[in-house]
């Protein structure tokens, strides 16, 4: 019983860092500018997704690790649609 709550804990503060790592890309998206606070998903998501994996949660750690890697995604995509539109 008390494993299982451990590792809820675990889960919740894995979805916390996933929750941080979006609103870490909010403002580039709301304003259209690019501001540096996207630098901090570098730090603060792959902790997130270790704190998935000790609380066992697969979501916690799939979505942390997206996030990580969210520039190059958005990047791969940017100039995927920009080939596309010219």
């Amino acid at each position: 019983m008390e494993k299982e709550k451990s590792n809820k804990k675990w889960g919740i503060l894995s979805g916390i860092c996933f929750l941080v790592g979006v609103t870490l890309w909010l403002p580039n998206f709301i304003f259209q500018y690019g501001y540096g606070f996207w630098i901090l998903t570098f730090i603060i998501n792959p902790v997130g997704a270790v704190f998935g994996y000790i609380g066992k949660s697969k979501f916690g750690i799939m979505s942390n690790i997206i996030m990580t890697f969210s520039f190059f995604i958005i990047m791969f995509v940017g100039y995927l649609l920009a080939a596309f539109v010219t």
